[in-house]
């Protein structure tokens, strides 16, 4: 006997992004992010907001194959086509939003000439921080209405591996933000660098934890522990602390500290969340990410064992992370149009080519509809220099980017017209040309 899922949920809790927390938003309820200007009254970002949201929760629930679908409500906007951005050196630059990316979201949410609103969702490589904490903190940057269900991090497919795995290292970010991500995530057993130096201050001879650290770090024996496991959920900020255990690990026997294997093939797997070698930050030039952090693991690795570390990043240009992507457009277009498939063309806008360009072309080659790749000059990318992955357009800016988009929809949707009723006048003049009998008795007369 089959078991029917919950009826879908039509109303939304709109909280303010002045008082909004993380542990809000982990709530089952569906949640719209809302500048406080706009709490008394939806605004014009509303819809998608609320609607992604909605797919986003079905798409991580259980549901019912042979349950019928209810019917989709009246929309406005487009199935067509969505866009995906890219948030740092696209949206937002040292904190601060980029000024034409507050105009592209007002083109979106359809203030355009052509009265048109469009799905759009923010994948991005920046991990350490849930969805829910990202949403809130683009709220706040960007003053508009948001979802968690609109965000896809780096480390978001990670959350696949907790039933895999039980005891894990957890690597990166501030604090205890890592820690709570994977637990988040349903990891079980979730340990930090600060664990392991609290359990040994020798570990890292040149790190010392601050008291903050100390009495927020676990204690345990990890002489008695086998961690199975390491992710590196966000950027290190002591390269030398986290890259000691994390070779520890490597080292080890099947993951217990202060052991050695003797082929050195014994150690636990390595994931990163994603492989950007570089970022666009505040600084005038791009800084140092995760995917620097990964070579530089694998390169110590080489010199101290002579054999190649095998490591696995998610994120962009990672196959996965555009699945995902793919998945929830599609549940989103079932939602709210009763359409079982992903919008026909996804524009996808970044500002790296080796991540954002990169994922976007190859997973065009073999998915089941378009991916168009956008390059922005407006974070990594250096005007002037040739991009080694091409993207099909580059922008200035995020705003370009937008307008190209739908100006190039909008090209497409008149060219189907155009043939449509072209085609309809052809079986019309048919339709009207007189038969063989006709053209006899003409003549006859």
């Amino acid at each position: 006997m089959s078991v029917l899922p919950p009826s879908r949920p039509r109303t939304f809790r709109r909280l303010s992004s002045k008082d909004a927390t993380a542990a809000q938003l982990n709530a089952r309820s569906p949640t719209v992010v809302v500048p406080p200007q706009h709490l008394m009254a939806p605004s014009d970002a509303h819809e998608v907001a609320a609607a992604m949201e909605l797919a986003r929760h079905e798409l991580e629930a259980y549901s019912d194959p042979l349950s019928t679908p209810s019917t989709p409500p009246k929309s406005n906007t487009t199935d067509k086509y969505a866009f995906a951005f890219d948030i740092d050196g696209v949206l937002i630059r040292g904190g601060r939003p980029i000024p034409e990316a507050i105009e592209a979201m007002k083109v979106l949410n359809g203030q355009n000439v052509y009265g048109v609103k469009i799905p759009y969702i923010f994948v991005t490589n920046g991990g350490g921080k849930t969805e829910q904490e990202r949403c809130i903190q683009l709220s706040k940057q960007m003053e508009i209405e948001v979802s968690p269900g609109q965000f896809i991090c780096g480390h978001t497919p990670m959350r696949e591996m907790a039933a895999k795995y039980g005891t894990v290292l957890v690597v990166g970010g501030e604090g205890e933000k890592c820690r709570q991500v994977a637990e988040g995530y349903g990891f079980k057993d979730v340990v930090t660098p600060g664990d392991i130096i609290k359990d040994n201050p020798d570990t890292t001879p040149f790190r010392k934890l601050t008291q903050e650290e100390h009495d927020s770090s676990r204690a345990r024996d990890f002489s008695k522990t086998e961690i199975e496991a390491i992710f590196v959920f966000a950027d290190s900020r002591d390269w030398a602390g986290d890259q000691q255990i994390i070779l520890d690990l490597l080292l080890s026997k099947k993951g217990v500290l202060g052991t050695r294997s003797e082929t050195f093939d014994d150690g636990p797997p390595v994931f990163f969340s994603h492989n950007d070698v570089v970022w666009s930050a505040s600084h005038d030039l791009t800084r140092l990410g995760m995917g620097a952090l990964r070579l530089s693991l694998e390169a110590m690795y080489k010199a101290v064992t002579g054999k190649d570390l095998n490591t696995t990043a998610y994120g962009k240009p990672q196959i996965g992370t555009f699945q995902f992507a793919t998945r929830l457009l599609q549940q989103w277009r079932k939602d709210t149009h009763g359409i079982d498939a992903p919008p026909e063309t996804v524009y996808f806008v970044g500002d790296t080519p080796e991540s954002d360009i990169r994922g976007t072309n190859d997973f065009n080659k073999t998915s089941e509809n378009t991916w168009y790749s956008i390059l922005v000059r407006t974070g990594v990318y250096e005007q002037g220099t040739k991009p080694k992955f091409e993207p099909k357009f580059t922008a200035d800016h995020v705003l370009e980017a937008v307008l190209h988009g739908v100006e190039r929809e909008q090209r497409k949707e008149l060219r189907q017209t155009l043939e449509a009723t072209q085609t309809a006048l052809d079986e019309i003049a048919i339709e009207d040309e007189p038969t063989a009998g006709e053209k006899k008795a003409e003549k006859s007369t």
